[in-house]
């Protein structure tokens, strides 16, 4: 067929088949929006942290993270391909549990590239990826054979609507209702949005008070510390024992005054912050992933130096630095332009890569840290092939994506554990639920898979599980729709890593 030129990684799609882009839902998974929106930078009030006495006398609740396993949220908007080309699916036997001919051509492969096939499956993540999955090929990149041993995951086969902010996928606020919290801030996401990424949270979850701290450059992140110029002006130890007074001063004062004790006390309290922020952290490289040695600057950086200029790598970096390192508890990484159906398979290729980058550089990055990840991936739908090949460099010789298909969606977790490599809770857990013979979710296997505030809370769970705290679960979240006991275990994956 004829020769297809590859787009640019991040050129906008204009699908003729779409109407024109007209909400921030469209223009982002479009990609002519990359997840731009002004922040304000903290003020010195909303930065403090306080003396532990200081605190407990003016209410205040110093922050401290909580140490359980951090996680990451990959939003990919637009609807990418999971399954199938990715993250392989089958029947109810399992990931090899194989579909039809005309199943795997839905999913993007020809017949020749079916897992039935010889050497067309790869295990190295303990999750079966398609040996040529573009996902696994960016997460090769960045990652260490020895990493890659101390992973495992599981795939949920379950249906999302196309093209759609409003599907309630994202588990964050529940992660933290399990425990998860930072350093600094509890949840953090790259976008400004109350679930910090694409899709939205389920209802049930939010929590206003623990609304995502939007991150997405190195900027972002040592704002979140950002001291002024005292620590600049004078060493760290100088600038505690400043704000130290200012603290008392301020105490001193307000003994003084007849204002109204609420505000007294979050005057005081504020203040007293201040000073804990400046002695644990006056130096806001400690939170900069351009500084960090492992990240950016060493002998074998897990991003070069033309990466972090991108807003991809940018944003990831910031984020996963903040969270495994324990600053935040939780956070969401939202890359968009993902609605790449547009008559070829090298645009998807390409931004799949890089999306499998992105993974393979938070699994790395928690490795050299020695922390465990639980990592999930996540889209707004998916798309299907109509078994037209695209025989270009990029396309691979795969099928064209033609058009969006919820039909054929699935999200993904993989976990890192330091240790060894995770666990399942059973035989055949890598795969929750599954497909029909026709490539199309069986929307009776589970009871998340045709429920998508559902499955976010199967998410949870299995964060539960990795902490032997399967028995919290109704605790945690007691709206839940998931039952208890016997009702979802056929949706845990993951025996425990802590």
């Amino acid at each position: 067929m004829k020769r297809r030129t590859t787009r640019p990684a991040d050129e906008p799609l204009r699908l003729q088949e779409h109407r024109r882009p007209v909400t921030r839902r469209d223009f982002l998974a479009q990609g002519f929006l990359s997840g731009v929106g002004m922040v304000m930078a903290p003020t010195v009030l909303s930065l403090m942290r306080a003396s532990t006495a200081r605190a407990q006398t003016a209410g205040c609740v110093l922050r401290a993270g909580a140490g359980l396993i951090p996680f990451l949220c990959l939003d990919l908007a637009g609807g990418a391909n999971i399954a199938g080309s990715n993250v392989l699916v089958g029947g109810p036997g399992g990931q090899l549990d194989l579909l039809t001919a005309e199943g795997y051509a839905k999913l993007g492969l020809p017949s020749d590239m079916t897992p039935g096939n010889a050497n067309q499956v790869n295990t190295e993540l303990g999750l079966a990826f398609h040996a040529d999955s573009a996902f696994l090929r960016g997460i090769l990149s960045k990652t260490s054979a020895d990493t890659r041993s101390r992973v495992n995951g599981t795939i949920f086969c379950a249906r999302s609507d196309n093209d759609t902010d409003n599907n309630p996928h994202n588990p964050m606020y529940g992660i933290n209702k399990a425990g998860a919290d930072g350093d600094l801030v509890t949840l953090i996401g790259s976008v400004s949005s109350d679930s910090g990424g694409n899709s939205e949270a389920p209802m049930s979850m939010i929590d206003p008070t623990k609304r995502p701290t939007k991150i997405d450059s190195g900027r972002d992140a040592t704002g979140l510390i950002d001291t002024g110029n005292l620590v600049s002006l004078l060493n760290q130890t100088q600038a505690g024992q400043v704000a130290r007074a200012a603290e008392e001063i301020s105490a001193i004062k307000l003994a003084h005054e007849s204002e109204d004790p609420a505000l007294e006390s979050q005057i005081l309290c504020n203040y007293t912050q201040t000073t804990d922020l400046i002695t644990r952290y006056g130096n806001p490289d400690v939170v900069d992933p351009a500084q960090d040695l492992d990240i950016a600057l060493g002998a074998n950086p897990i991003f070069s130096a033309g990466e972090l200029n991108q807003g991809r790598f940018a944003k990831t970096a910031a984020v996963m630095k903040l969270v495994v390192e324990g600053y935040a508890g939780a956070g969401t990484i939202e890359q968009g332009g993902y609605d790449y159906h547009d008559s070829t398979r090298a645009t998807g290729e390409v931004r799949d890569f890089m999306a499998g980058q992105m993974m393979g550089a938070a699994l790395e990055f928690a490795a050299r840290r020695a922390q465990p990840l639980m990592l999930y991936v996540l889209s707004d739908g998916s798309l299907n092939s109509d078994g037209v090949l695209d025989n270009s460099t990029d396309g691979r010789g795969k099928g064209i994506w033609k058009g969006d298909n919820s039909d054929v969606a699935a999200t993904f977790v993989l976990v890192y554990s330091p240790t060894a490599r995770p666990a399942l809770s059973r035989a055949g857990a890598n795969q929750i639920g599954y497909f029909r013979p026709s490539a199309s979710v069986e929307t009776a296997s589970t009871a998340v898979a045709n429920n998508v505030a559902l499955l976010a809370e199967a998410v949870v769970l299995n964060y539960l599980a990795l902490h032997n705290r399967v028995g919290e679960f109704g605790t945690v979240l007691p709206m839940n729709g998931l039952g208890s006991g016997a009702a979802f275990n056929n949706l845990i994956a993951f025996a425990p890593i802590v």
